[in-house]
């Protein structure tokens, strides 16, 4: 599974502005739901849901904020460069500023779980975060995380 499968170039913001956790995920929501043609109180109910379990926040300024909603026909990415690290609660305490939000269908089973550890691998890649944390343009962002080259090598 290749990130270009789950993300597409009108995913990608360049410089979210949040001042916390529940904005940034409110923001996410919103742009998810016209990704996905859902209700944004519906996804934002899901991402906060799923934080409620545990964290998202997965270290190194990275989160991935997840969930799964019913009838939804395939699987949804949104990355945001955040403008400022924000804190998230990662599991090291360290702000995050790199957030992949995924949207999947109910009944994905197995594809949810290749996804979250794809977008896993890609953001422990310390040289791609470094290079995500480098540029300010969604065109860039967008090439730099569908670099098949760079996304496999994570």
């Amino acid at each position: 599974m290749d990130i270009a499968d789950l993300l597409q170039p009108n995913g990608v913001i360049a410089n979210l502005r949040a001042a916390n956790k529940r904005q940034a995920l409110q923001e996410l929501a919103k742009r998810a739901a016209q990704l996905a043609a859902r209700p944004e109180r519906a996804v934002l109910d899901v991402l906060l849901e799923r934080e409620r379990l545990g964290t998202t926040g997965i270290g190194r300024g990275t989160a991935i904020p997840h969930g799964r909603m019913p009838d939804l026909p395939q699987i949804y990415a949104l990355f945001a460069r955040l403008e400022k690290p924000i804190d998230f609660e990662a599991i090291d305490n360290q702000p995050v500023d790199l957030i992949f939000l995924l949207l999947t269908p109910a009944n994905s089973g197995a594809d949810h779980l290749k996804a979250l550890a794809r977008l896993s691998r890609l953001l422990r890649d310390k040289a791609i975060c470094e290079k995500l944390r480098g540029t300010d343009r969604a065109d860039a962002l967008y090439a730099l995380l569908t670099d098949r080259a760079a996304s496999h090598a994570a």
